[in-house]
């Protein structure tokens, strides 16, 4: 078992498909509870798949031509797939922060600074949860947040796009979100290995875990922006 940072760091060698991933989530967070198992951070990618969150509009759902699951997480409709990658973070805020707006803002930063890696700017949006940044002038969205606190215990998390098929997302109006397109590391130009992804997340990660210590949470509301 791969540990960083005392947190359990698992990639998934094939396909996950989302019931499954979902089931696994559910296992290991009432373990996290109950103090019977380890934080974890789970990295992988699914079949094909549209997954609704509670704020899901039926109307956004335009062309179901995947399989489409209720997540439980916060947010509306998103789509995974081949060539996204996809973190699952299980993270005990108990011990750390009890602070989900700063636990949200850290994931952001995470992923700002992995893509950062590659030479991909990226930024927040006020008022649009989620990583940004510009494609052929206009603002477009490369990654996506998503997440549920059960008990002070995180589950699900965010998914990039680094060269999924653009074309699966027009089944559904992503995040709500009908004015802005989504992009991809690809659509930009960079090649990005989801192994050399997951490095550049493990380079990263003590980043985002400070933010979330005690004390932290001051520090994490100053939401710093990004140039859009």
């Amino acid at each position: 078992m791969d540990t960083k940072h005392g947190i359990e760091w698992r990639v998934a060698e094939s396909r996950i498909p989302y019931p499954e991933a979902l089931a696994t989530m559910q296992a290991r967070v009432a373990a996290i509870q109950e103090g019977a198992r380890g934080e974890l951070i789970w990295l992988l990618e699914h079949p094909p798949v549209y997954t609704a969150g509670t704020s899901a509009d039926p109307a956004e759902l335009i062309d179901p031509r995947f399989p489409v699951y209720p997540a439980g997480r916060g947010g509306r409709y998103t789509y995974h797939g081949p060539g996204q990658r996809i973190g699952y973070v299980m993270l005990d805020l108990a011990r750390r922060t009890k602070d989900v707006r700063c636990y949200v803002h850290a994931l952001e930063a995470w992923v700002i600074d992995a893509l950062a890696q590659f030479g991909i700017q990226t930024f927040r949006a006020e008022g649009r949860i989620g990583i940004w940044t510009r494609d052929g002038g206009s603002e477009a969205k490369i990654g996506a947040i998503g997440v549920r606190v059960k008990r002070w215990v995180t589950m699900h998390g965010f998914s990039v796009n680094l060269s999924p098929d653009l074309a699966d997302f027009g089944g559904i109006v992503p995040c709500g979100l009908p004015e802005f397109p989504v992009t991809s590391a690809a659509a930009l130009g960079k090649d990005i290995a989801p192994a050399a992804f997951d490095a550049a997340l493990a380079a990263t990660l003590p980043a985002f875990l400070a933010k979330l210590e005690p004390g932290a949470p001051a520090a994490c509301h100053n939401r710093d922006k990004f140039p859009g």
